[in-house]
């Protein structure tokens, strides 16, 4: 008589095997994750430090050559603007590459419909004075605005009376004969604000001041 041997089921302790090796595993990453996070917050993806070293880029690769008879593009400096405006918007100053540009609302400079200098005006001018000094400029341009309240032939005049009144205090401050104005008044022209209403006519009723950065 053949006796038959029973057969093996077929891995039965795999899957058991697997769900245990996946739990450990689970358990460990929660562990390691609970741990970092526990720390404090982590980098950002992608931000991790690497170990290997940076691709090596062959300069004589085919792909990285230009096409027969092209040419790169002149070099451009794009100009970055920088704006600070303090809180009430009574003073704003503008940086690029090139210019520096201070807006002085009128309310603090001047009385209402008026072009005499205010008392707290000279200090406002005098530190636009220093940054001038600071810049050794010797081109500096006054533009005076109004709104659009009133007839264009008084804002004309009436700008122009205010940038002319502190282009005199600025004169007098640097007391440099190597330093030309420009002095210009443009009434409602060029608003750089909304005038239908009062927050903005006050915000484009201003004097400018613009001159060249020129030092580092």
């Amino acid at each position: 008589m053949t006796r038959t041997r029973p057969r093996p089921h077929p891995h039965p302790r795999l899957p058991l095997a697997l769900t245990a090796a996946t739990t450990l595993l689970a358990a460990h990453l929660y562990g390691a994750t609970a741990a970092h996070a526990a720390d404090g917050p982590g980098d950002p993806p992608g931000t991790e430090a690497s170990a290997a070293a940076p691709v090596k880029v062959d300069p004589n690769d085919p792909d990285l050559k230009l096409p027969e008879g092209a040419t790169l593009a002149a070099p451009k400096v794009l100009d970055i603007k920088s704006v600070v405006e303090d809180q009430g918007g009574e003073e704003r100053r503008e940086d690029t590459n090139t210019d520096v540009t201070f807006a002085l609302q009128a309310e603090v400079l001047f009385p209402k419909d008026s072009a005499k200098l205010s008392d707290q005006a000279k200090s406002r001018i005098d530190a636009i004075a220093q940054e001038i000094k600071k810049q050794h400029a010797s081109q500096v341009r006054v533009f005076g605005f109004t709104d659009n309240l009133g007839s264009h032939e008084h804002g004309v005049v009436l700008s122009k009376q205010r940038a002319n009144a502190v282009q005199d205090v600025l004169s007098q401050e640097l007391n440099d004969p190597n330093v030309t104005f420009d002095v210009r008044g443009y009434a409602e022209d060029y608003p750089i604000a909304d005038n239908s209403t009062e927050d903005g006519r006050k915000k484009n009723r201003r004097v400018e001041v613009t001159f060249p950065r020129t030092a580092n």
